[in-house]
């Protein structure tokens, strides 16, 4: 007995301890190798929502209801969409906004007798001397006088093609023929003169000066845009000024010009006074053009900045005022708009070259118009004919 005793002790410390929900016959069995038998909750009925033999197993602390590991993604995906949605609406608003601002009133296709069209794009950049939205006041602050009719103040071809960008600028006394025409309001037809080119502006307005331009060099006018006094001083306003470095002091009584030598930012009356003076320039009107060049290619420069396109209580003001008195041609689109001033901003960058039709004469006298500036043909024609063809531009003075 006691030899059986230590034996069966032996093999009961040996054997794994069973489970303490088994009851001693199941234990037996158990030992046996017969697997018990679920035994029935006596907190859950059979059928009951604990099922037939016992509860539910308990949920451990993290084995509550869990999110998709997705649902982040998701939600930044929401989130990314939504931005995209809105700066769409806002792009679309800003554009059609944009769009109907703009004033479309010159027709091109009224302009006779157009040469063919060359490679590259020209656009007719005019200052006009209109006062139009200006009051007595205006008038008298800005020093522009209470003059009637229409003139030009400025008359630039910027050609953008690729080979560069190339800024030039007509003297507006340039000693030029003015094809015939057909008068606007008189409808009487004149014959072909020689006069100064501002003259084809103060006869027959845009369509007649785009045409005078045509005829005395060859190259087709693409786009047309103008802007007169007011449109200007609105502009630089509405850019908070525009920076300017002089390397001499500039007065100018009759502009209202007066400017000590050095960089300093330029208010809107400021800035027409600048581009308005000649008086002190050796070369008076020739020196204004290169005043006027270099002072757009800046202001654009400015407006293409990101301080100003990232910033919408800037460009909104800005867009506003250039737009709002800006005159064009009926096929300009804001993407031309656009092109025009990025190439004008390339000028100012070193992506581009300002020049001047070559002079031959600045102080050519006439019988009838006094005082002209005659163009040099020999190099103006090869000039012209680079532009036309989009060559690189060799012709500088």
């Amino acid at each position: 007995m006691n030899g059986w005793s230590d034996d069966t002790e032996q093999r009961r410390q040996a054997e794994p301890p069973l489970p303490p929900e088994l009851s001693p016959r199941r234990a037996a069995g158990a030992a046996r190798g017969i697997p018990p038998q679920p035994t029935r909750s006596a907190a859950a009925p059979s059928g009951g929502a604990g099922g037939q033999f016992g509860p539910p197993p308990t949920a451990g602390p993290d084995s509550g209801p869990r999110r998709p590991r997705w649902s982040t993604r998701k939600k930044i995906g929401y989130t990314a969409l939504g931005l995209v949605v809105v700066l769409l609406v806002v792009s679309v608003s800003t554009y059609f906004w944009a769009d109907s601002k703009v004033r479309r009133e010159v027709d091109l296709s009224k302009v006779e007798d157009r040469p063919p069209t060359g490679k590259g794009t020209n656009y007719l950049i005019v200052g006009s001397d209109s006062r139009e939205g200006l009051t007595k006041q205006d008038e008298k602050d800005l020093h522009t006088g209470a003059a009637e009719g229409q003139r030009t103040d400025s008359m630039m071809i910027l050609h953008t093609g690729s080979n560069g960008t190339t800024m030039m600028s007509l003297p507006r006394d340039s000693y030029v023929t003015i094809p015939a025409f057909t008068g606007q309001q008189s409808g009487k037809r004149y014959a072909a003169s020689t006069h100064k080119l501002n003259r084809a502006y103060a006869d027959g307005g845009p369509e007649l000066l785009t045409r005078t331009i045509e005829y005395n060099t060859g190259l087709h006018i693409d786009h047309y845009a103008e802007i007169g006094f007011a449109g200007f001083v609105n502009l630089v306003n509405a850019l908070g000024g525009v920076n300017m470095c002089l390397d001499k002091p500039l007065h100018d009584k009759a502009s209202g010009a007066d400017f000590a030598a050095g960089c300093q930012k330029l208010n809107g009356k400021q800035s027409l006074a600048f581009v308005r003076q000649r008086h002190q320039e050796a070369d008076q009107d020739l020196g204004r053009m290169r005043n006027q060049q270099k002072f757009l290619s800046t202001l654009a420069h400015q407006a293409a900045s990101p301080s100003t396109i990232l910033n919408p209580f800037k460009l909104y003001p800005v867009i506003g005022s250039g737009l709002d008195t800006l005159i064009v041609d009926k096929h300009m689109s804001l993407m031309n708009l656009a092109s025009m001033f990025w190439a004008m901003k390339g000028v100012t960058g070193g992506d581009g070259t300002s020049i001047t039709v070559p002079i031959g004469n600045a102080n050519f006298q006439t019988r009838s118009d006094g005082d002209a500036v005659k163009w040099d043909m020999t190099k103006a024609k090869t000039l012209f004919g680079e532009l036309k063809n989009d060559d690189k531009v060799t012709v500088t003075k």
